[in-house]
């Protein structure tokens, strides 16, 4: 498209000058860079705007795996990068009028095990991203995370029942909910606090220098290509949808961490990817501002979400589930070592999506769970301990 030729796309501000209006409308039509796109949410935005969002893609990242099915589509160019070089990135953000970051390293076994690695992918690198779009005058779409609320106030009311069930220690507001970590020997804030100093970051360069910005905060997103299986394509621990079907499809038990009390709220990915999508059609109502992007029916217990899986895995596999499926107890620090807390309840107020988005998520957790172990069994049924049964 010449960029010198622009479509009439209505701006809706009267008042904005008519230079500013042009750079708006521009930066809506052009493409959009999406660094870390061969991830799991990269993966599903991508194939998204390729399906016929109008928009065309620039697919950064070191890996294509799980986007080679959508690398022939016209709208969509892949560059093999890693944001670190940002001389080399520098040329595909200036084509670009939107950048979404989703480049990050978020396993949790990792947090206590090499946080500096932790902090130098989850803040220095996105920060040199974030200098060079800000240079640019480019939207930048920055995906946070949930964790950055930390224990949350009920993690320190757990002896008051009246105050641990009280909603305004629970659920998580963008504007109003403080972020209360750990201590520093406590390891596992390394990811949350380095996220957190991002999204300062990003503020700031959005108040001192202009930077069009939204800030997204995802709560446990789910669905297919998610996550690795130990000892088949990765190794470690991964997040806990993916360890659940590691032991179910290897026939080992299911490990529920400090005997999985903790709560969450799992988000399927289609839903998510219908906010991004608002966010990037929105950048009137989005600029500016931080989201959270979760569903809060979903919420469970991990406990609750083991016994959900295991019931799902014997109607989706009947063959290899014929022997009773075991649970174990095991504490944190057996399974993820010496300094890792959690936050025991963790629910988005997302009040803010629905108003300026126009947003709700859609997909129950029966339905997400249904199709994300669909995904994983056509995906690892084969190389796991159970196919001799089936």
């Amino acid at each position: 498209m010449n960029p010198q030729r622009l479509p009439s796309i209505p701006v809706n501000n009267p008042d904005m000058p008519e230079s500013q209006k042009t750079a708006s409308v521009r930066k809506r039509i052009s493409p959009v860079c999406i660094l870390g796109a061969g991830g799991f949410i990269g993966s599903h935005l991508v194939e998204r705007l390729a399906a016929g969002c109008g928009r065309r893609a620039i697919a950064v990242d070191i890996s294509c795996e799980k986007i080679k099915h959508l690398l022939p589509h016209p709208n969509v160019t892949f560059v093999n990068l890693d944001i670190s070089d940002t001389d080399a990135l520098a040329p595909h953000i200036e084509r670009c009028g939107t950048v979404i970051l989703l480049a990050a390293l978020c396993n949790p076994s990792l947090y206590t095990t090499v946080p500096l690695a932790v902090i130098e992918a989850n803040f220095t690198r996105p920060f040199n991203v974030l200098r060079l779009c800000a240079k640019l005058r480019k939207r930048f779409i920055y995906f946070s995370t949930s964790e950055v609320y930390g224990r949350t106030i009920a993690g320190f009311t757990a002896g008051d029942s009246r105050l641990r069930d009280d909603p305004a220690c629970y659920v998580l507001s963008e504007d109003r909910s403080p972020m209360i970590l750990g201590p520093i020997s406590a390891q596992r804030w390394s990811y949350a606090a380095a996220k957190q100093l991002m999204e300062r970051a990003v503020y700031a360069y959005g108040s001192e220098h202009g930077l069009e910005y939204t800030i997204v905060r995802p709560f446990n997103f789910i669905g297919p290509r998610m996550d690795y299986i130990p000892g088949v394509d990765g190794e470690g621990v991964p997040r806990v949808l993916a360890c659940f079907m590691e032991a179910l499809l290897s026939g080992r038990p299911l490990k529920l961490v400090d005997g999985g009390r903790n709560r969450r709220c799992f988000t399927y990915i289609d839903d998510a990817i219908d906010a991004i999508v608002r966010i990037l059609e929105r950048p009137q109502q989005a600029n500016g501002r931080v989201f959270n992007i979760g569903n809060p029916g979903n919420e469970v217990t991990i406990r609750e979400l083991a016994k959900k899986m295991a019931a799902l895995y014997r109607e989706l596999r009947p063959a290899c589930a014929a022997a009773e499926i075991q649970m174990e107890n095991v504490t944190a620090r057996e399974f993820y070592g010496p300094g890792y807390e959690d936050s025991d309840r963790r629910m988005p107020d997302i009040a803010k999506a629905q108003k300026l988005l126009g947003w709700r998520p859609k997909i129950d957790l029966d339905a997400a769970l249904r199709r994300t172990m669909a995904s994983y069994i056509e995906a690892y049924g084969a190389d796991c301990a159970c196919r001799e049964a089936c």
